[in-house]
């Protein structure tokens, strides 16, 4: 039923429609990043619509926000998710790796007859039983990979950030430091106008070509931060630097408390939501501010883990680059961002960020009913984010101590990691002075 008329409207759109192929994949990739959004933001959403609920209890206009509206919603989300993993995105595939064929054989018969009993027990045990396997299969698998990315984004997301802000320097001139950056890059730069009629030639062009872009975004980034005015160059950084350190530190800790639940309380395992009700009690025990934190703390892992998805080796290949992404690499993209959204709203509930499981009709095969796989899944987590964070902090501090006295400048023979501290110390009070 299902491979027939999608190989006539293949064979059809192929030969009458082969511009608009691209266009058309465009579409699909589209409605599914879409869904990958909605899957993001349905679970703050419905965390943030309890506690109005609990403020304004009397409000006629807010009657509309209740558990079923909430409970039909995401079984939507599911079904779609599912539809573009399943249908949309290997179509989608298909279709633009066939788009240079020029013919292809006739499809089978369109006049197939299929009984109509049989047609709708098939598609009732699609939806019953097939969609809420596959539902629990994609969640194992989009579980265990934000097991992996997320630690290893929240250590980056430190680098991430430091390189979009002005970072304060100790003790340097951002004049001379700028001055003989910008001698350099019209060095390099006259030395690759020169072209072949120069001496220049049997010098290796592409590695002068990086090293010139090198240089060049070291000048932009000196000029940034000259630029910069004082609370932006000396304030804007340290704050972002603790703030992420305080989300990163919160949830580890939030971690480490349902560890302790789940030891001492059977109510703390993630287990399906039959029927959502909103407006009866606060899902965390601070309150409002309490649902806001867990709200803040869930986007911030889901930036935390697509920053380290594309951040791993695995996946570097895969990240998307302005005007420069091919389609296939577009359709990988959204089958990531798709697997890791569908898999957050199980991952929050599992590491204790929140409460409220929002499962639907799907979550009927829990998998996660398992003490010894939730509590190894959480010290897991609680185990990579402390060691990521540790090892981040330490080398960040030790890398700024360097450059602010100084010592980056030193021959490559000499090791920094060997600079005893009062060298350092030494020279900053030299510089001080």
């Amino acid at each position: 039923m299902i491979l027939g008329p999608g190989s006539i409207l293949i064979a059809f759109w192929r030969a009458r429609m082969i511009e608009q192929i691209p266009q058309s994949t465009l579409w699909l990739c589209t409605f599914t990043l879409s869904v990958a959004v909605c899957a993001v933001l349905l679970l703050p959403i419905s965390i943030l619509s309890n506690e109005v609920l609990l403020t304004f209890p009397q409000s006629y206009y807010m009657q509309w926000l209740n558990g079923s509206l909430i409970h039909g919603l995401w079984n939507l989300v599911f079904l779609f998710s599912n539809l573009s993993l399943v249908f949309l995105m290997p179509f989608a595939y298909f279709f633009t790796e066939s788009e240079g064929i020029c013919r292809v054989q006739k499809g089978g018969d369109g006049t197939t007859l299929l009984h109509d009993n049989i047609a709708r027990k098939s598609l009732y045990d699609l939806w019953e039983y097939y969609l809420p396997y596959l539902y629990s299969g994609i969640s194992l698998f989009g579980v265990l990979l934000l097991l992996l990315c997320t630690p290893f984004g929240l250590s980056r997301m430190f680098s991430v950030t430091g390189s979009l802000l002005v970072k304060p320097r100790l003790f340097e001139d951002v004049e001379d430091t700028l001055s003989c950056t910008t001698f350099e890059e019209d060095s390099l730069s006259r030395k690759l106008n020169c072209g072949s009629t120069s001496c220049w030639v049997k010098l290796n062009m592409e590695a002068m070509k990086k090293e010139y872009q090198t240089v060049r975004s070291k000048r932009i980034a000196l000029e940034m931060r000259r630029k910069a005015s004082p609370w932006q160059r000396n304030l804007g950084y340290p704050l972002a630097m603790l703030m992420l350190l305080a989300l990163t530190v919160m949830c580890v800790l939030m971690v480490c408390f349902n560890v302790l639940e789940l030891l001492l309380d059977e109510t703390a395992m993630p287990r399906g939501m039959e029927d959502p009700h909103l407006g009866m009690a606060s899902f965390s025990m601070f309150g409002s501010l309490g649902a806001a934190v867990q709200v803040v703390l869930i986007l911030y892992l889901m930036v935390s883990s697509v920053v380290g998805f594309y951040s791993s080796p695995l996946f570097t290949s895969l990240l998307p680059r302005a005007q420069d992404t091919n389609l296939t690499q577009i359709i990988a993209n959204c089958v990531s961002l798709l697997i890791l959204s569908s898999a957050l709203p199980v991952f929050s509930r599992t590491l204790g960020i929140t409460r409220f499981d929002l499962l639907g009709d799907f979550g009927r095969y829990n998998w996660l009913g398992n003490f010894y796989i939730v509590f190894l899944y959480n010290m897991l987590f609680a185990g990579l984010t402390s060691a990521s964070l540790i090892k981040t902090v330490t080398w960040a501090v030790q890398r700024e101590l360097i450059r602010a006295f100084g010592l980056h400048r030193l021959p490559l023979t000499v090791s920094r990691s060997t600079v005893p501290f009062r060298l350092l110390l030494a020279s900053g009070l030299s510089k001080i002075q």
